[in-house]
C-alpha cells in the first residue's frame, strides 16, 4: 500500500513539474511596432518594456519595427506578431478580421484625431474647397491618414489621391506645393512640423478616433494571454509610461471605427494620381 501511494504521489509531483514549466515559459514572442523608418527611436522607447518581458515571462521578445501601417498589416494577417501595439486603425481590423484580441488602451486620447491640414496661405477654408485639387492621404490600415479622410471627403471630385509612406512624407508634399492638403494625426502633425519650419500648417478639418491598443494574437494560447495582460499591467510606471499604455482604461470600441474602414474599402482601386470621385 505505501509503495502505491508513494507512486501515485510522484506521479502529481510529476505532473505538476510539468504544468509549472509549461506555464513559465512562453517560447518566443514577436512584439509589432509601426516605426514609419524610425526603428531607433522604436528601440529605444520599447527598451525597458521588452527587458521586463523577457524576465517576467522567461521568453524572448523580439521587437519588430514595421516601417508603415501597410507592413503592419502584412504581418498581422500572417499572424507573425504575437503582440502589437497598434494605432487605431489596424487595431480595428486585426480585431474584426483576424480575430486579435485587445489588452490595454493606448496613451494620446487627446492628440488621436484624424486632420486634413493645408499650407496657412492657401485659399481652402473647407472640405468642398478641395474639389479639383490633389490629395495626400497615409496608407491603408491608417484610420487617422486614410479610412476617415476618404470617408470625409466623400461627394468630392479630387484631381488626384496620392498615397504617402509616412506622415512625415504628407507634410513633405504640403511644404513642396505637390500636393493641395493631405490627412495625418494631430500627432504627427505635432511630431513632424518641426521639420518644416519654413512652412505653417492650417487644419481644415478634424475628425475624432478611438486611441489604438496593445492587442495579442489568435496564435497565443487563453492561458498564456492572460500571463501577458497581467505582466503588463504589473510594470513599472516608469516602463508603462515609456511604452505609452493605460492599465487603468477601458480598452476602446472599434466597431464604428470598422464600419468606416469597410464602406471606403472599395475606393482602393481608385485612388491613383488621376481625377477620381469619390463616393458612396
Amino acid at each position: 500500500m505505501f509503495s502505491r501511494r508513494l507512486f501515485l504521489w510522484q506521479i502529481v509531483l510529476l505532473l505538476t513539474a510539468c504544468k509549472t514549466a509549461e506555464t513559465s515559459k512562453l517560447g518566443k514572442l514577436s512584439m509589432g511596432v509601426v516605426s514609419y523608418g524610425e526603428d531607433d527611436r522604436s528601440i529605444e522607447q520599447y527598451s525597458p518594456l521588452v527587458d521586463y518581458l523577457q524576465a517576467q515571462l522567461k521568453t524572448i521578445i523580439e521587437l519588430e519595427p514595421a516601417y508603415n501601417e501597410i507592413k503592419a498589416l502584412e504581418q498581422i494577417k500572417r499572424k507573425n506578431w504575437s503582440l502589437v501595439f497598434a494605432p487605431p486603425g489596424l487595431a480595428a481590423i486585426a480585431i474584426f478580421e483576424e480575430q486579435y484580441s485587445p489588452l490595454f488602451p493606448l496613451e494620446g486620447v487627446e492628440k488621436m484625431r484624424s486632420l486634413i491640414v493645408v499650407r496657412e496661405e492657401s485659399p481652402f477654408k473647407k472640405l468642398t474647397d478641395l474639389k479639383n485639387q490633389t490629395m495626400a492621404l497615409g496608407q491603408p490600415g491608417s484610420a487617422t491618414g486614410y479610412s476617415l479622410p476618404l470617408y470625409n471627403l466623400y461627394g468630392l471630385t479630387l484631381a488626384g489621391v496620392r498615397i504617402a509612406p509616412t506622415p512625415k512624407t504628407i507634410l513633405e508634399w504640403i511644404d513642396k506645393k505637390e500636393v493641395a492638403a493631405g490627412a495625418l494625426s494631430l500627432a504627427d502633425l505635432e511630431r513632424y512640423r518641426q521639420n518644416f519650419k519654413q512652412t505653417n500648417y492650417r487644419v481644415i478639418h478634424s475628425s475624432s478616433v478611438p486611441p489604438g491598443a496593445i492587442i495579442v494574437g489568435p496564435m497565443v494560447e487563453l492561458y498564456q494571454q492572460e500571463r501577458i495582460r497581467k505582466t503588463l499591467a504589473s510594470a513599472s510606471q516608469n516602463t508603462i509610461q515609456a511604452a505609452g499604455y493605460l492599465t487603468n482604461s477601458r480598452v476602446p470600441e472599434y466597431k464604428a471605427l470598422m464600419e468606416i474602414i469597410a464602406k471606403v474599402r472599395p475606393l482602393a482601386g481608385k485612388i491613383k494620381d488621376k481625377p477620381v470621385y469619390l463616393h458612396k
